[in-house]
């Protein structure tokens, strides 16, 4: 009977920071790479036969995924990286440091923002392949998604955008390899994890947005041969 794991990718330099960090690619802190280290330790201890993992398209999932499959002595294993993983868009949030944006906008507003199923932010400028932010270039719209179709890459987003795009990856690829009978590993992001969590689930708008995904710590849904959930499970990692 297959099982899979979700796992939010470790601690980012912008969490670290406090920054909105969408489709902007940053990288794991310090604290975010033992994260990533512990989770696959924790797996390691699951006896799980891990036969395709996937991650989204940005530095810090892949990060998080190498070095969990290489703590569970399975870095062999087949990957792929989709950008409908990637986390969400947060608009004219994205690279701003919440507290002054709560400042800016409103404490409730940018809450809203933020958790709404339905409400988007207003959407950023542009599609730009990189931002300056605090005097460091970092990689954003660039040569990655260029087999992206037309018209997909978003300049805002919330968790009903963010399910839309995460779905057919879901019912295209999660569902097959489950249904193989497959162990499977996904390395994504808080929304897109939230996205995943209201498909299987079959969580309600409301529900989802009341959803927390913690930073590294592996989340295991134990399926039946028929794919109905046995069993969900949350390692928690040491801080």
């Amino acid at each position: 009977m297959p099982t899979l794991v979700l796992i939010r990718h470790g601690q980012s330099e912008w969490n670290q920071k406090n920054r909105f960090n969408g489709w902007i690619d940053t990288r794991l802190s310090e604290k975010g790479m033992a994260q990533a280290r512990e989770a696959g330790r924790l797996l390691a201890d699951q006896e799980l036969n891990i036969q395709k993992a996937y991650s989204s398209v940005l530095s810090r999932t892949i990060m998080t995924i190498n070095r969990v499959l290489e703590e569970m002595g399975q870095s062999y294993v087949s990957q792929e990286k989709t950008w409908r993983l990637n986390e969400r868009h947060y608009g004219i949030l994205q690279g701003e440091e919440k507290d002054e944006m709560r400042a800016k906008y409103g404490k409730d507003q940018v809450q809203t923002w933020r958790r709404s199923y339905s409400v988007l932010p207003p959407k950023a400028p542009g599609l730009f392949p990189e931002v300056e932010v605090d005097g460091v270039t970092y990689p954003a719209f660039d040569h990655r998604y260029a087999n992206v179709p037309y018209g997909l890459l978003p300049e805002s987003e919330n968790i009903q955008t963010t399910e839309e795009r995460v779905k057919p990856f879901y019912e295209e690829h999660l569902l097959k390899e489950l249904k193989a009978g497959h162990d499977v590993l996904v390395v994504a992001h808080g929304t897109s994890i939230r996205a995943l969590t209201k498909l299987i689930e079959g969580l309600t708008p409301e529900e989802v947005t009341q959803v927390e995904i913690p930073n590294g710590e592996p989340i295991l849904y134990d399926y039946s041969n028929d794919l109905t959930v046995r069993q969900k499970t949350t390692l928690t990692t040491a801080d």
